[in-house]
């Protein structure tokens, strides 16, 4: 059974030993990148970049909405209307960080799972991982509305993945 924390033996002179400190350092250098390449460890951190990234355009866009905003309360006094709009504001980041983290934390879970699953990495990873993420988003709507919600975002995964492939070959 091959384990992955299993230390190699180095080059430290004509023994081909390592010292505790290189026998050390090398085992905390596998188990950061058994930890880092693990599905869970991606599903994470994808969710909260995310989380992060849609705080950011929740906050940006409830500042251009002025349309949500109820006319009277241009009636109030300066400090509450303050209060009432990064109220406003904080709700609707919050919400938005909520919607693009579980986005994230979906959509690298279900792509690392199906590369594990297929021992490969290619195009089809994230499409299919496209089509599991937008069916199970929608799946609050009904069977129709998570097929066509798999097949958006599927096609969206499959259109940025091109892209990105052109963008680097």
């Amino acid at each position: 059974m091959n384990n992955p924390f299993s230390l190699v033996p180095g080059g430290n002179g004509a023994s081909g030993e390592l010292s505790p400190e290189e026998k050390s350092m090398l085992l905390q250098s596998k188990i950061v990148t058994f930890v880092q390449e693990s599905c869970v460890f991606k599903s994470i951190a994808a969710g909260g970049m995310g989380f992060g990234l849609g705080g950011i355009f929740g906050l940006f866009m409830s500042s251009l909405d002025m349309q949500s905003m109820d006319p009277q309360i241009y009636e109030k006094k300066f400090r509450e209307q303050f209060r009432i709009q990064l109220r406003e504001m904080g709700t609707r980041s919050y919400s938005s960080a909520k919607s693009f983290g579980v986005l994230g934390l979906i959509f690298a879970g279900s792509e690392c799972c199906i590369e594990a699953f297929r021992a490969k990495t290619d195009i089809y990873n994230p499409t299919i991982a496209g089509f599991f993420t937008g069916g199970v988003l929608a799946r609050k709507a009904g069977p129709k509305a998570m097929v066509l919600g798999g097949a958006g975002f599927s096609a969206f995964s499959y259109a940025i993945e091109k892209w990105m492939m052109n963008w680097y070959d």
